[in-house]
């Protein structure tokens, strides 16, 4: 017979009543023994036991097991182990300590005074400081977050006997001066990308590199400038022999880095803690800021001198740490200091360019100087989200960027705005460097998307709104001046004349062009209706379309019909974060996937109301590519996270590893074999007859940086490949048989014709859109390109019946080729009215749907019959566009409702 539970001594402690609530749960379904509580939940009799001992407050795993054990409600409990976990810290520490003290530096990176606290780098500190001895240039590269500028300043640093530590800014060439004459001290140039990112002068961007490579130097570069670094002949040259590499630590390093520098401050971490934080972060390249910042966030919490798990899991963990501490901040302040937070972090970051968004250094000067904004660069400061001094303000890591949500939407939100307002300081940055020269200001076309912009954005500061204003008054005083020119003018030349020719042609010219008069009136309202339509779609659909309706009924142009088309389509939330990719099954089921690690499963059969089947999880990075076998039974996904995996009937039955990120998966048409390109350079293909068993049967290695594409031909003999490093390879029976790489081609995405005698490749210079003739595909012959896009054409793909081509692009269209003549390529319809860039399209295997996803959680579906798509829009437009909205949004033209 079990003994007896041993009484709680109710003192009135939050820990107490919490061991007293979990025998209440245990009571109500009947009091079953401890050791039939262990077989639900997993956990041994004692260890539940002691959970509701209320002498030591469990995990959050055994507290979770236990309720569960006992059929509680665990979304509920676990709220409230949090509360009690924030509670009980808060005693731990009552007051938060220096950081100064603290063995962890957090986000900020570790500088050459913290080398007595840099550890789990040791080896990879010996292997640069060789490669330094033996080569004059070395360029350390490595992901955000990877720890290069820790590894550079706190390690190489301290073992050089003389160097100089810079970063570029926005105007590189002004470190120059301060660099030192001899040859023997070593120049550190740290967030190298920043001569990319800030520097808009490419003439001193070349300057500088070429005085850099003249010298003894070190440089820090995030990885996803290595192309950048190689388009520049010099610096890529310098690269050859010169590079090194920062990758993730093992686990032993990662051990060393979490329990070393706690017992140099006389702490020690709990053995499960470390376990915990370990496998968090091993293999992850860009975790070391959020793992640093959650350390010393636990540090914080400690009990006494021992950092626990408890401590860990009350912050949130490694991913959840930073966001909290960030939103905490958030939280803190008041609507309009919270205003003034969001201005001032769009500030400090650069959207970026096909590469992910940066941060940026700012002055001081470039923000107002009020209470407001003080508030929140002091807590910003001081919780270490941001570092300033008296010439800059910056965010501590770029890490902030990728794990606070709230700082991601708020730079994703009208990115174009952003730009246009990026634009706008630095123009008023110039024009009080020329003590506000009026040559320097805004006139035209810049000044009105600036004013535009204005309008709807509070986050101009004072001298900004300065700028604008004497811009405006320098462009009304120019306008006045112009039209007394042209009035003068046209009294002194054509006053008689005129008088002759009105007189003379007026009655005539009024019978005959009345007509065309109305039908030029017409057309011009309709094709600014037509406009308004699409940006009026966004916030309300079915005004949008009805707008599209009425301008191609007022008149049926090109532009009007694309409108309608543009306003036709079904926006649908497809996922919590980007979608990246799309694909269909035989069957015409609909496959997305993206940043949020799923996989979705649709039925679109009815574009207006897709209904989702199914969600497929198992990948720990985002999802970058889909394909499914030609049975339609098998899908394959790949990603990040550096495996490609199989899935049947929404379970996964395969994972294969080891390949790094992998962005292009496709099995070939008979569905024997499976192909993936990874972020090496590598191009793997398995045997999938039996895809529960996949047998790796290739590895080629012809790419030089990360394969983006990869697709066959319909008779599954050739196989396509496109690659970050600029070319295009095609290979049959595993061997390369012809590489398209004479134009240096960006290449992003790769599609046959089901024909297989056209390849379509999207591509990111000035011509976006490139198709080749590879009926003999060891004789591939360049046809003519296809332009109209004016940014990057990130995904290509053909209709099953091969007479349509779509393209999209980070110009925020998709639009639509006939191809039925590859040598003659003619556009069909362009599609707009996103808000920011198209990441993939796919046809239906029937061809009657058209489907894109956006970089953002979207989806949007379209009827890829465009003439049935228009003849069915009246039906779908719901009620009639009333004659008070006509009237608002086409006043010169007589009410004539659209259906």
């Amino acid at each position: 017979m079990p003994r007896p539970e041993r009484p709680l001594e109710l003192d009135g402690t939050a820990l107490v009543e919490f061991a007293v609530d979990l025998r209440r749960l245990r009571q109500d379904i009947g009091g079953p023994s401890y050791r039939e509580l262990g077989k639900r939940g997993g956990y041994s009799a004692t260890t539940l036991a002691e959970a509701a001992g209320g002498r030591r407050f469990p995990s959050l795993e055994v507290t979770l097991a236990y309720v569960r054990a006992c059929d509680g409600d665990v979304e509920l409990w676990e709220q409230r182990w949090h509360s009690l976990a924030a509670e009980l810290n808060a005693t731990v520490v009552a007051e938060p300590e220096d950081y100064d003290q603290a063995p962890y530096v957090g986000l900020s990176v570790y500088r050459a005074e913290d080398a007595s606290r840099f550890f789990g780098r040791e080896r990879l500190v010996d292997d640069l400081l060789a490669l330094v001895q033996r080569q004059k240039f070395v360029a350390v590269f490595g992901p955000s977050g990877s720890g290069k500028s820790s590894l550079i300043r706190a390690g190489l640093l301290p073992r050089l006997p003389a160097h100089v530590l810079r970063t570029p800014g926005d105007h590189p060439m002004r470190l120059v001066p301060g660099f030192p004459s001899d040859q023997e001290t070593v120049v550190v140039v740290d967030q190298f990308e920043e001569v990319f990112t800030l520097c808009q002068d490419a003439d001193e961007r070349t300057r500088f590199i070429a005085e850099l490579l003249g010298r003894r130097a070190v440089i820090g570069v995030r990885s996803d400038f290595y192309t950048h670094c190689c388009m520049i002949p010099e610096l890529a040259g310098a690269l050859q022999d010169s590079q090194f590499t920062v990758g993730p630590m093992t686990a032993e390093e990662l051990r060393r880095a979490i329990t070393l520098p706690a017992v140099k401050a006389n702490c020690t971490v709990e053995s499960n803690l470390a376990a915990t934080l370990i496998a968090h972060a091993h293999g992850q390249a860009g975790v070391l800021p959020l793992l640093s910042h959650a350390l010393l966030e636990t540090w914080r919490r400690r009990s006494g001198n021992r950092l626990t798990l408890t401590g860990f899991q009350a912050v949130g963990g490694i991913d959840g740490a930073l966001a909290k501490t960030a939103e905490a901040v958030y939280g803190s302040l008041d609507a309009r200091q919270q205003g003034r937070a969001r201005d001032l972090f769009r500030r400090l970051a650069v959207l970026g360019e096909n590469t992910e968004d940066t941060k940026r250094r700012i002055s001081p000067a470039e923000l107002d100087d009020d209470q407001d904004t003080a508030v929140v660069l002091d807590r910003c400061t001081a919780a270490r989200l941001v570092v300033r001094d008296t010439d800059s303000i910056e965010i501590t890591h770029e890490a902030l960027i990728r794990t606070w949500p709230r700082f991601r939407e708020w730079l994703s939100s009208d990115r174009d705005g952003q730009r246009v307002h990026r634009e706008l300081t630095h123009a008023t940055d110039v024009w009080e460097q020329l003590d506000r020269d009026r040559s320097a200001l805004y006139r035209g076309a810049r000044l009105a998307i600036a004013r535009e912009w204005a309008t709807r954005s509070q986050a101009l500061t004072v001298r900004e709104r300065a700028f604008v204003e004497a811009s405006t008054d320098a462009e009304a005083e120019e306008h006045v001046l112009a039209r007394r020119r042209a009035k003068r003018l046209g009294y002194l030349v054509g006053v008689l004349a005129a008088l002759l020719v009105v007189s003379a042609v007026t009655t005539f010219y009024a019978v005959r062009t009345r007509n065309d008069i109305t039908s030029q009136r017409n057309s011009a309202i309709a094709q600014n209706l037509a406009s308004e339509a699409v940006v009026e779609h966004r916030a309300n659909p079915s005004l949008g379309l009805q707008l599209g309706l009425a301008a191609h009924n007022l008149a049926a142009t090109r532009k009007t019909r694309d409108a309608v088309l543009s306003t036709l389509a079904t926006v649908v939330t497809a996922h919590d974060e980007e979608v990246y990719t799309a694909t269909f099954s035989s069957d015409g089921t609909l496959a997305t996937a993206g940043r949020d690690h799923s996989i979705h499963l649709w039925n679109v059969s009815d574009r207006r109301k897709p209904v989702r089947l199914g969600t497929l999880t198992g990948h720990t990075g985002a999802v970058r590519a889909l394909s499914y076998r030609a049975d339609g039974k098998v899908l394959a996904s790949s990603g990040d996270d550096g495996t490609v995996r199989l899935w049947a009937e929404q379970k996964e039955i395969a994972a294969l590893t080891g390949m790094g990120s992998v962005r292009a998966a496709t099995f070939s048409p008979d569905g024997q074999t499976l192909v993936a390109g990874s972020g090496t350079g590598e191009v793997r293909t398995w045997n999938v007859s039996d895809p529960r068993n996949p047998v790796l049967t290739a590895t080629v290695r012809g790419h030089t940086d990360a394969v983006r594409t990869v697709a066959f031909s319909l008779d599954g003999k050739t196989l396509a490949t496109g690659s970050d490093d600029h070319s295009v390879r095609l290979w049959q029976d595993g061997a390369e048989i012809m590489s398209l790489s004479g134009n240096r081609i960006d290449v992003y995405d790769l599609a046959f014709s089901p024909d297989g005698r056209t390849l379509a490749v999207g591509s990111g210079n000035d011509k976006p859109v490139r198709l080749w003739n590879v009926t003999d595909p060891r004789k591939p012959a360049e046809l003519p390109s296809l332009t109209g896009h004016e940014d990057v054409v990130g995904s290509v793909a053909f209709s099953p019946d091969g007479r349509t081509l779509a393209s999209g692009s980070d110009d925020r269209t998709v639009r639509l080729w006939n191809v039925t003549d590859p040598g003659h390529v003619t556009e069909i319809a362009t599609l707009s009215g996103a808000a920011i860039a198209v990441a993939d399209i796919a046809f239906s295997p029937d061809g009657r749907t058209l489907v894109w996803t956006m970089f953002d959680p979207t989806m949007r579906l379209l009827n890829a019959d465009l003439g049935a798509a228009v003849a069915e829009a009246c039906g779908s437009a719901g009620a009639r566009l009333t004659e008070d909205e006509w009237r608002r949004h086409v006043p010169d033209v007589p009410y004539t409702p659209p259906c």
